[in-house]
């Protein structure tokens, strides 16, 4: 799900970037799991890898959690295609002031294909396919389902190593069924056992609902079997127009 950003040296050519890709995949093997996640190449040794199982969740004024898994036709390690099936509810206040409060519940479900690019310095992935969304609208003593919504979800991921010690993501999703778009912006470097540094994300759909958030994100954190992305920060949402703090944790695993 990945594009790069091209070697901040401007002195490393192709293969210097190969050897320091290849000895960071040595002395760092999550690296792997987080390059499959994200689109990038692995290592010669686990191109058996095929899928990789994943779920977050997102804790703040609004909270949303996830899962589904990422699949491989051939493998992780190269060009080929490659599927992408998702599952998500979330919860969130409308409302207030001089209008009704409002919780607005949402179940949200895509099965994407897609096709990802492999390269030196990293790799692109790109998926579209059909999404479907289900809400309802609660206030005290009544509650209202609203019609299920089918549509279109485009969906690209960058990943990029500015440095052999760096990691640099970008996503991007765009969805017909609710009207919404996302994008979040990462970057970090390699410190404690994981990539540490700042992000910023941005939401909105078609009910006029915006929401800015920055923070911090400690990723591929390394667990038994299992890796880590942690986030804080702040984020302040429209028409609402308040800042909470936000708590996001991210899980991932291969099979």
């Amino acid at each position: 799900m990945s594009k790069r950003a091209p070697p901040n040296d401007g002195h490393q050519g192709p293969a210097a970037i190969r050897r320091a890709t290849r000895r960071r995949a040595d002395h760092r093997p999550g690296l792997v799991v987080l390059a499959v996640v994200l689109g990038s190449p692995a290592r010669a040794d686990d191109t058996a890898l095929r899928a990789v199982l994943f779920g977050s969740m997102e804790a703040g004024a609004s909270t949303f959690s996830a899962g589904g898994a990422k699949l491989a036709f051939d493998r992780f390690d190269r060009d080929g295609p490659v599927a992408l099936v998702t599952a998500g509810v979330g919860v969130r206040r409308e409302g207030g002031g001089r209008d009704p409060v409002l919780m607005r519940f949402t179940a949200l479900g895509a099965a994407l294909a897609g096709y990802q690019f492999i390269r030196d310095w990293g790799a692109v992935t790109l998926f579209a396919g059909p999404e479907a969304s289900w809400e309802a609208l609660s206030r005290p003593g009544h509650l209202q389902a609203l019609p299920l919504r089918a549509g279109l979800r485009l969906h690209g991921e960058v990943w990029a190593r500015p440095t052999e010690t760096t990691l640099a993501t970008a996503t991007v999703i765009l969805g017909s069924a609710r009207g919404d778009a996302y994008l979040r912006l990462s970057w970090g470097t390699a410190l404690f056992g994981a990539y540490l540094g700042p992000e910023a994300a941005l939401y909105g759909d078609r009910t006029d609902y915006r929401k800015w958030s920055v923070g911090m994100h400690a990723t591929d954190y390394a667990l038994g079997g299992y890796r880590f992305r942690l986030s804080a920060g702040g984020q302040f949402e429209t028409p609402l127009d308040r800042w909470s703090p936000y708590l996001a944790l991210a899980i991932w695993s291969t099979l």
